[in-house]
């Protein structure tokens, strides 16, 4: 009985966080339409939240195209189908591994930052005196760091896909010799533009908005303490990693189980 009481106990903590979550993500939406009327608050988390993460986005690219087109080269060569590696290399790319890979990245970058950052404003009562003020901590605080990282999710995934397509690119032609012509051509005729790049920029979207909701509600909602902040940290990087990961396995299976 103590144990079929802890789990309900359990079960019912869950539900309720959930429920709180979806109540937060409700009143965040709300916010939004205020927020965009101070536009310059949206461009200032832009460049924190998108620019300050596009030196790891890149080299992180870059490497992905190089092994990525290394470990197919030397699987399709057996088949002797080693023309088809640009197409292989980009349809990954488009469709899984630059929307995932990226989103997992912001949740480590920006994520963490923008939790971290809330939790200390809370933590030194700059929450609590915007609301004695009258000013609405969702519209000045939470909702442009949003709008920001929704905005910015799908620009990072697209600049992962492009670099990771020319690091492939320079170890498919440049290093192990594969045909130029084959290498771009194959890949033009086989990648369409909406079900590939469109369905791997909605994913993309998808997730931004998963990854700046997560960060924010743990932010926002962390106990104003140092250590309550740090659990806080690391509670963002793996809800909003399994998110990620769960939310990518129901849209494939939304957006490709039919031809």
């Amino acid at each position: 009985m103590n144990l079929l009481a802890a789990i309900g106990a359990r079960v019912l903590s869950m539900l309720r966080g959930m429920g709180h979550a979806t109540f937060f993500f409700i009143e965040l939406l709300a916010a939004v339409p205020a927020s965009l009327r101070r536009f310059y608050l949206v461009i200032v988390q832009l460049h924190a939240i998108g620019n300050r993460s596009l030196l790891i986005i890149i080299a992180s690219g870059t490497a992905v195209g190089f092994v990525l087109a290394l470990q197919m080269y030397y699987a399709l060569v057996t088949y002797g189908a080693a023309e088809q590696l640009g197409l292989i290399v980009n349809l990954s790319l488009v469709r899984e591994l630059g929307p995932v890979v990226t989103a997992l990245l912001f949740a480590g970058r920006a994520g963490t930052s923008l939790t971290a950052e809330i939790g200390l404003m809370k933590a030194g009562e700059q929450i609590a005196a915007m609301e004695l003020m009258a000013v609405d901590p969702r519209q000045r605080v939470l909702a442009p760091r949003f709008i920001a990282g929704v905005v910015a999710m799908p620009i990072l995934a697209a600049v992962f896909s492009a670099v990771g397509i020319l690091g492939a690119w320079i170890v498919a032609v440049l290093l192990i010799g594969v045909d130029a012509g084959n290498f771009w051509s194959i890949m033009q005729n086989g990648v369409d533009v909406w079900r590939d790049v469109g369905n791997g920029m909605v994913k993309a979207f998808a997730f931004g908005v998963i990854c700046t909701v997560v960060a924010l509600y743990q932010g926002y909602e962390t106990e104003a303490t140092p250590e309550g902040v740090a659990y806080a940290t690391t509670r963002t990087v793996v809800i909003a990693s399994l998110s990620v990961l769960a939310m990518d396995f129901v849209l494939t299976a939304l957006m490709f189980s039919t031809p």
